[in-house]
């Protein structure tokens, strides 16, 4: 089964109160999933990274064996590429966990940059987020 995964992570203030966001569809555009996770206080680039990681290990929970995640961080797509180094190490702890699943799964991924009005949903969960971590 082929899958979208939207992400999205951001931090108010930067570093600040941070929270990711998570919306999965199937091809036919079918919501699969929708989540989203408080981090505390992180770096807007840490609350991406966490948002990529919950996303791919929600669509392997889902049996997908084809994922597309789709982030507006053009950063991080282009790290998760390989195109571009991990030098900071919380980003760096990120990135290996998130190649420790991919290591360890069957399908195959692939990773997009969109532009944030294609993110919507993904968005709002993360402000779903991070409004929850001060309640």
């Amino acid at each position: 089964m082929k899958v979208f995964v939207y992400t999205d992570g951001w931090s108010r203030w930067n570093p600040g109160i941070a929270g990711c966001g998570v919306y999965i569809t199937d091809e036919s555009w079918n919501p699969l999933e929708r989540r989203f996770k408080s981090i505390g206080i992180a770096t807007n680039n840490i609350a991406e990274y966490t948002a990529a990681l919950l996303g791919i290990e929600r669509a392997v929970v889902l049996w997908a064996t084809d994922i597309a995640l789709r982030a507006d961080s053009q950063l991080a797509i282009e790290q998760l590429k390989g195109n571009y180094k991990v030098k900071n190490p919380e980003l760096k702890k990120l990135y290996l966990q998130i190649q420790d699943i991919l290591a360890t799964w069957w399908g195959r991924i692939t990773f997009e940059h969109i532009p944030r009005e294609q993110n919507k949903e993904a968005d709002r969960l993360s402000n779903v987020a991070m409004d929850k971590y001060g309640s």
